[in-house]
């Protein structure tokens, strides 16, 4: 038996988003909602895009807006308008100068202020994880369907450097048929939790894995998810809780009781396995626990990348070997704007190439890298895992937010 989420049927005269082109935009008008830290780093990979005008900037912290207007006049750019109120997000999305809503704020506000950004007809980049339920799932999906818009989840790992060439090299059929992946989020993060008890119930309500978008994006793009496979079911475990604040709340002690180490298990409808992991608390290095087998080759990266390529596979290449086979099969982003996305761009480039692909996609009325089903698929482990963790690991099948749409 496994537990299956309902999957509502679309309204009459609405259909799928699936390779969603819209009309060219010659400018693209942008509004920033949340200047956090995520934030400030995003808006300033915009002043290096031609034709793109940042309209409008929303943030309830005074220093945030200060320090960003600041960062306008360092660059010698037009200051953009303020907002500052808890529901002037509202006022934003309503403006007729806004193509495109950049949402960075708190991950509750992520879906609402999604949602209705397309309902004004707006483009939407939301933050991870871009919806936090499978409800909230659903809603992107509909929405974007009957608005005809835009929504990326802005997942900058799957524009990271090794990421990519790992890719190009799956696409060329260099690892052979890929049947196996593994990522994670493994991040010491005790102290920034822990300073914000405010947010801890919040962000800590679910046992299962809350944040599994940095690994699962990249390795759903390996596996054509959506595009000639799909997810199909998952289990998942949690334990191992140390490292928190001992706490008198009984709310607190039951979430804790559920343990924050969490590793899921993902089967697809091909067969194909993913293992994910998310531990935020212990002492481990920082990874995302990349690694990739296919029936020609192998890839694995903690730190340094490290690859086993047939002939060869009994052994990993050399060092050298393996930073020649990156160079080989960079990918295309990288080679058009790498250096310069190294250059200013934050997490090895990562996020100024996801920026930068954005804008292009936008401005050539071209389908975006990643979609609205991505950004449901993607986020719904969040709620799927913790179901799985409170039935003893029942498994628990994926909706189809396609719908049984295939791309044409």
């Amino acid at each position: 038996m496994s537990i299956e989420f309902d999957e509502p049927i679309r309204d009459l005269g609405q259909s799928d988003v699936l390779e969603l082109a819209c009309e060219p935009l010659e400018n693209v008008r942008i509004a920033f909602i949340g200047l956090g830290k995520r934030g400030k780093e995003a808006i300033q990979n915009f002043f290096y895009f031609e034709n793109v005008e940042i309209v409008a900037i929303c943030d309830l912290v005074p220093e945030n807006i200060a320090l960003v207007q600041e960062l306008f006049h360092n660059h010698n750019i037009k200051p953009a308008n303020v907002y500052t109120q808890p529901d002037d997000w509202r006022i934003v999305c309503e403006r007729p100068d806004v193509d495109l809503v950049y949402v960075c704020t708190d991950r509750t506000l992520h879906t609402p202020i999604a949602v209705y950004a397309m309902q004004q007809g707006k483009h939407v980049a939301v933050e991870v994880p871009a919806a936090n339920t499978i409800e909230e799932c659903w809603l992107l999906v509909d929405t974007a369907e009957k608005c005809r818009r835009h929504c990326m989840m802005l997942e900058n790992c799957c524009y990271d450097a090794t990421t990519m060439a790992v890719l190009n090299m799956a696409k060329q059929g260099i690892l052979g048929e890929i049947f196996h992946a593994e990522g994670g989020y493994i991040h010491d993060l005790k102290q920034i939790n822990f300073d914000q008890r405010d947010h801890y119930l919040d962000f800590w309500s679910m046992c299962g894995n809350p944040y599994p978008t940095h690994g699962l994006g990249p390795l759903c793009q390996l596996l054509d998810i959506h595009r000639g496979d799909k997810l199909e079911w998952l289990t998942s475990v949690s334990g191992g809780q140390f490292n928190f604040p001992v706490s008198d709340d009984s709310d607190v002690r039951k979430v804790c009781s559920l343990g924050n180490m969490n590793t899921t298990i993902i089967r697809t409808e091909k067969a194909k396995t993913i293992v994910l992991q998310h531990d935020i608390s212990s002492p481990r290095p920082y990874s995302r626990n990349y690694l990739v087998s296919g029936t020609k080759g192998f890839v694995q990266q903690r730190e340094t990348p490290r690859f086993a390529i047939l002939p060869d596979t009994n052994e990993y290449l050399t060092e050298q070997a393996a930073e020649n086979l990156l160079k080989q099969y960079e990918h295309p982003f990288f080679k058009e704007t790498g250096e310069l996305a190294r250059r200013v761009g934050t997490h090895g480039g990562m996020n100024f190439i996801m920026d930068y692909r954005l804008v292009y996609c936008l401005k050539n009325g071209l389908p975006l890298d990643m979609d609205v089903y991505d950004a449901a698929e993607w986020s719904a482990v969040i709620e799927l895992s913790a179901q799985s963790v409170t039935n003893n690991s029942t498994p628990v099948r994926f909706p189809d937010f396609t719908r049984g749409s295939t791309h044409k």
